[in-house]
């Protein structure tokens, strides 16, 4: 009774196995490595022991019945309301075709035949990888379950060609920012502040309509981004993490003009003091994001004489302005809170002054030319 780590066939590059006998019943797990494995069987022991797991027989559970089990138990637990939302509204639009079937019979040929159909269907890769992610996911908690004995869906996104993240980049140029911030001072005056604050600081739309007073360090010349509107929502950062970024004295100076005329307007609506929120709607509430996007942000552009962008363009352009002042990828990392400098440097690398220029230089090891010594100058 119990789990075993073991090779069937001892021997180096052979696989290794996790053999469960639990209560009379008996599975048998495929791995690749003998730490994975080991890895894996710690967790299975957890499991078992606190009852959270059961070795039932993987044939008769469907993929639909354990994908809901996978979305109650684990990401209702685990995972965002917005990312859980988005999750099964994948699995309802693009898995659905799999609910039928028993764990065992989803082999990695279906998956790959699903993820093909959806590129040929006109998905962008991203879409699609982003499918193949999830079935990966629910797959492994299925193998961590005794459900399976292989995730068939590992190692599949070789297959899909993704585009470049700096395909995706359209900042605007630092004039056409002022051009545009001109535009919304003239004609949407509530809201310059807040889209002054998006090219400041690169806060995404959700952090910025999230925003509260007390985040707000004046004396420290820095904001605190502890929260993000999401789904009609308040939850944590994308990142999960708060994180401080610095506040420009144009901006300290646009947010305190901005909290005195608040104070005015409280006093005037009678409101019982000022709105927590430092963003908010005429009737002191959140903003919705989809107002803002069509009746302010998309008219401005117009008015402006500019190209329509989204908002989260303004996130990039923050990030392009910095990097083309001199500003190290570092700083742009932390002030955007991206959780790894590689996200950064695939996003906006491309946009450092010079980056590439002079590298074939450092590979001369003189100053003579070709026509100083050949005499075909």
């Amino acid at each position: 009774m119990g789990v075993i780590v073991k090779q069937k066939i001892p021997g180096p590059g052979n696989p290794w196995w996790i053999f469960i006998h639990w209560q009379g019943k008996r599975k048998s797990i495929k791995i690749g490595d003998k730490t994975a494995a080991e890895n894996l069987a710690s967790k299975i022991r957890e499991r078992l022991k606190s009852g959270e797991l059961q070795i039932e027989h993987s044939q008769s559970v469907l993929f639909g019945e354990y994908t809901e089990k996978w979305l109650t138990i684990y990401a209702e637990t685990n995972l965002k309301h917005s990312t859980v939302k988005g999750y099964r509204s994948v699995i309802k639009t693009h898995l659905a075709c799999f609910n039928d079937l028993p764990l065992k019979q989803i082999t990695r040929a279906l998956i790959k035949d699903l993820l093909y159909s959806k590129l040929k269907a006109g998905l962008s890769p991203a879409r699609v990888t982003r499918i193949k992610a999830l079935i990966s996911s629910i797959l492994n908690h299925a193998l961590e379950d005794g459900l399976i004995t292989t995730n068939p869906a590992i190692r599949l996104g070789r297959l899909i060609k993704t585009k470049d993240r700096k395909a995706d980049i359209i900042p605007l140029t630092r004039d056409e920012a002022k051009t545009l911030l001109d535009t919304i001072q003239e004609h949407y005056p509530r809201y310059y502040p807040l889209f002054l604050c998006a090219l400041r600081t690169g806060l995404r739309l959700g952090e910025l309509l999230a925003l509260e007073w007390g985040d707000i360090d004046f004396n420290g010349g820095f904001i605190e981004i502890r929260r993000a509107y999401v789904e009609g929502r308040i939850t944590t950062p994308k990142s999960g993490k708060i994180r401080r970024v610095d506040m420009s004295k144009q901006l300290a100076e646009t947010i305190r003009i901005l909290k005195t005329e608040r104070k005015k307007e409280a006093l005037a609506k009678g409101w019982d003091g000022i709105p927590p929120l430092v963003f908010t709607n005429e009737a002191g509430r959140v903003i919705d994001h989809g107002n803002l996007r069509r009746r302010v942000f998309w008219k401005a552009l117009e008015k402006a004489g500019l190209r329509r962008i989204r908002l989260h363009d303004l996130r990039h352009t923050f990030a392009s302005l910095l990097i083309q002042q001199g500003e190290s990828l570092a700083y742009v990392r932390d002030q955007l809170g991206h959780h790894s400098i590689q996200v950064t440097v695939d996003t906006y690398g491309h946009l450092v002054p010079g980056a590439n220029r002079g590298a074939v230089d450092k590979l001369d090891n003189d100053k003579t030319t070709y026509g100083e010594k050949s005499g075909c100058v």
